[in-house]
């Protein structure tokens, strides 16, 4: 089979085995390719541009609520673990050591970043002396390890890409609005440019990052009701502060603490995007992130296919002035069906055919890739009409997912209903927990759903725990996840 015609043929539909449409679409796409490095993947092109357009846009509003780039060490000294507890308990199984260089043994082990409080609060320590000093708004983007034994492709990598923003605040109420400024930035981002609609809440105790005092998440559903979380975000208290020696001189020259906080999305965002919106012809891709916007495929016989590919290439010039990206697929030797079936694939969210017929007519067509509609347009019209169509895209995604969302949303009173549900369906579930740790592992142990998160807004308020039936405390996203 020609290397063009592997593009259309069969992937794995999502209803027999949607782990196998999942490697099937993004082999298919090109989005990466496995490397000899156990559990490390390589981002091809047509993947590692999804991550530049969302980096693009998370590094602009990132900056416009005062933050500022900067970049540490890839390694961190074995000591700078040991000042916080709870934070090396909970990373210690997933670092991989660096123990010699040069052909010498190091005098002290170092550790490959699985994440970068440690090595930010030393230097923070250095450069905060002052209130007025703070508050300091960094943000890093970095790649991180952390040696995963089960390992999936952009959802679960042992290295893979991230941004991770660390802050430093006078008090506790500026670094928790910092922490709830955050996640709201996260979750807009999720629902604008990406079109996934998440659910926005606090980890319980056990979920929490390890050396946080509260951590808060954005949830997303994908399309076989597993979870993932999307993004994060930590409020640290003065735990890192204590560890790592940060106190400034405040206002009446007294020597304090600071409070500080973290938070971070990584390339699981691309994972997430492809589970839920794809679909059994491949990718569907969020108009403000895909690589290409528009396909542009001149279409009709041979003797009209100078003139056809010449207006083709003026429409082209339209758009990518306008700031539009855009593609001309002109190839002869590759048939208009084969090439519409490969950017369906693709997952191009419009294509533009242009024909003999449409020429005479001062017209083109425009198809969606999430409805498959058509709309006849004027040549005349087509940027204002590409850019309604890229708004109708996003809007139609993000519905579609919303719906399947509450679809797969269930409401249940005891464990043993929620194990006949999650056995019988997918999907999330929200139930009452009385904040005990033992019930919380008992739903683990006996469905293999987790707690998400305990979400700020829900039309239900549960009032027994799921487990032990008493009073329930908090009412709990809980489902199985990524």
């Amino acid at each position: 089979m020609s290397k063009e015609k592997q593009f259309v043929t069969e992937i794995t539909p999502q209803s027999e085995d949607f782990s196998r449409w999942y490697i099937d679409v993004i082999k298919k796409a090109e989005l990466m390719d496995y490397s000899p490095v156990r559990g490390c993947i390589v981002f091809r092109p047509e993947g590692f541009a999804l991550w530049e357009n969302i980096q693009s846009d998370l590094d602009r509003r990132f900056k416009e609520t005062g933050h500022r780039n900067a970049y540490f060490p890839l390694f961190i000294p074995e000591s700078f673990f040991q000042k916080e507890k709870e934070h090396v308990e909970g990373f210690n199984p997933e670092l991989p050591w660096v123990t010699e260089a040069g052909g010498e043994k190091l005098e002290e082990r170092l550790a490959i970043r699985p994440t970068s409080e440690t090595i930010i609060g030393h230097m923070y320590s250095k450069w905060i002396q002052s209130y007025r000093d703070l508050p300091v708004l960094i943000n890093q983007w970095a790649n991180v390890v952390r040696w995963e034994k089960r390992t999936l492709p952009f959802l679960r990598t042992s290295e893979f890409l991230w941004q991770e923003g660390h802050t430093a605040h006078e008090t506790e109420e500026e670094a928790r609005q910092e922490t709830m400024q955050m996640l709201n930035t996260y979750k807009e981002f999720a629902e604008e440019v990406l079109a996934i609609p998440v659910i926005v809440g606090q980890k319980t105790p056990s979920e929490r990052f390890a050396g946080a005092v509260d951590t808060y998440s954005i949830e997303a559903m994908m399309k076989d009701g597993r979870a993932v979380q999307a993004g994060t975000s930590h409020y640290l208290g003065d735990k890192f502060a204590v560890a790592f020696d940060i106190k400034y001189l405040d206002r009446n020259n007294t020597l304090q603490y600071c409070h500080t906080t973290s938070w971070g999305v990584s390339t699981r965002l691309i994972g997430a995007l492809i589970m839920v919106h794809g679909d059994d012809r491949g990718l569907v891709l969020p108009p403000k992130i895909a690589p290409t916007q528009v396909v542009m495929i001149p279409i009709g016989p041979p003797k009209t296919r100078e003139q056809v590919v010449g207006r083709v290439d003026e429409l082209f010039l339209q758009l990518k002035k306008a700031g539009v990206r855009v593609k001309v697929d002109d190839r002869s030797d590759v048939s208009p069906g084969w090439k519409f079936n490969e950017y369906e694939m693709r997952g191009v969210p419009i294509r533009l055919e242009l024909g003999p017929r449409d020429m005479e007519n001062g017209q083109a067509v425009l198809v969606s890739r999430i409805t498959g509609e058509k709309r006849i347009i004027k040549q005349e019209d087509l940027l204002t009409e590409v850019e309604t169509m890229l708004a109708d895209v996003h809007r139609d995604m993000l519905e579609r997912a919303k719906q399947f969302r509450a679809d797969q949303f269930y409401s249940v009173e005891t464990l043993d209903e929620m194990k006949v549900l999650l056995e019988e369906k997918r999907g999330f579930t929200l139930a009452g927990w009385c904040g005990s740790d033992a019930c919380e592992k008992q739903v683990k142990e006996e469905t293999g759903a987790t707690s998400r998160n305990i979400p700020f807004e829900t039309e239900e308020k549960k009032t027994k725990c799921l487990c032990c039936g008493e009073e329930a405390k908090h009412t709990v996203v809980f489902a199985r996840a990524y």
